[in-house]
């Protein structure tokens, strides 16, 4: 049996509201949105999910930090108009909402090579914006050298 991830699915989905507050579903919605936009390549949708006012950076696994939309969503036109680009699966976030900031932990599979996200976003015009996305491997217990 393929799982929600497999299929294509979101497996973060928020699917029981009533385990999080209003802000946490909504920030969790906006995390959706930009896993979303990368498993369509989608750059206008990417464009959407990130933030217009606030300082914006973000940290391929990989590359040197960006700092700026501009250079932020570059990057992502390159990601996702490379037709060889592997697909990214997510999963697992938790998410922790203080204020107008959100932060969102979650997995992410690329290549079947595990990683793990950070996601900040920050409340503009009332709805969510990526501030700041942070991707890199992690160790998998039993690999341990």
């Amino acid at each position: 049996m393929r799982t929600a991830a497999e299929r294509g699915g979101y497996p973060w989905r928020v699917t029981d509201p009533g385990t999080h507050t209003e802000a946490e579903q909504e920030a969790l919605l906006a995390n959706e949105g930009f896993y979303r936009a990368l498993g369509n390549s989608d750059m206008g949708a990417m464009e959407q999910v990130w933030a217009r006012m606030a300082r914006v950076t973000c940290l391929h696994p990989g590359w040197t930090l960006l700092t700026g939309r501009e250079d932020v969503l570059e990057s992502w036109r390159t990601i996702l108009s490379n037709p060889n680009q592997p697909r990214i699966v997510g999963g697992g976030a938790t998410v922790s909402v203080l204020g107008d900031t959100a932060v969102i932990l979650c997995r992410e599979v690329v290549s079947g090579s595990p990683l793990y996200a950070t996601n900040v976003f920050v409340r503009e015009e009332g709805s969510w914006r990526m501030t700041h996305h942070h991707s890199g491997p992690v160790m998998v217990p039993g690999t341990e050298a």
